[in-house]
């Protein structure tokens, strides 16, 4: 598509949407998945025990796991309503599909057409030739 279309200001403020929803929910997935290997690595002594320590980090790692898939459902959520915003707003693209399909048909028809008056023109032919036999038979 080498023209840019103008979109009206709800449309666009739309779009404007949906990108921020996809930057916050990709650095979502980073931070968190960041986090959690931060929080793999072994550190040397602290102040609390390491029980303690490997409860705090499991827990940790729990909750950024699930806000991970919490910005993986968002996401999904975001494809979806993607595709719904495509098939209700790209008129030029549905058009463009409609005329392609409309010059198909046309043109099967028109092929279609041909064939028959050729099937048509190849009968009146033969019809003429029997005709022709039975009123020059003598078996009438």
């Amino acid at each position: 598509m080498a023209t840019q279309r103008v979109l009206p200001q709800s449309k666009e403020t739309l779009l404007q949407n949906y990108n921020k929803r996809l930057k916050d929910d990709i650095r979502s997935i980073l931070d968190n998945f960041t986090e959690i290997i931060k929080t793999a690595k072994v550190e040397e002594e602290t102040q609390v025990s390491r029980v303690t320590q490997a409860e705090q980090d499991h827990y940790e790692m729990h909750v950024r796991a699930a806000n991970i898939v919490r910005a993986g459902e968002s996401l999904m959520k975001l494809v979806s309503d993607l595709k719904q915003f495509l098939i209700l707003n790209d008129f030029p693209s549905v058009n463009e599909a409609i005329s392609l399909r409309n010059q198909q048909l046309r043109t099967l028809q028109e092929e279609c057409d041909k064939k028959l008056i050729s099937l048509r023109d190849e009968i009146a032919i033969d019809l003429y030739e029997l005709e022709e036999e039975y009123y020059s038979s003598r078996y009438k």
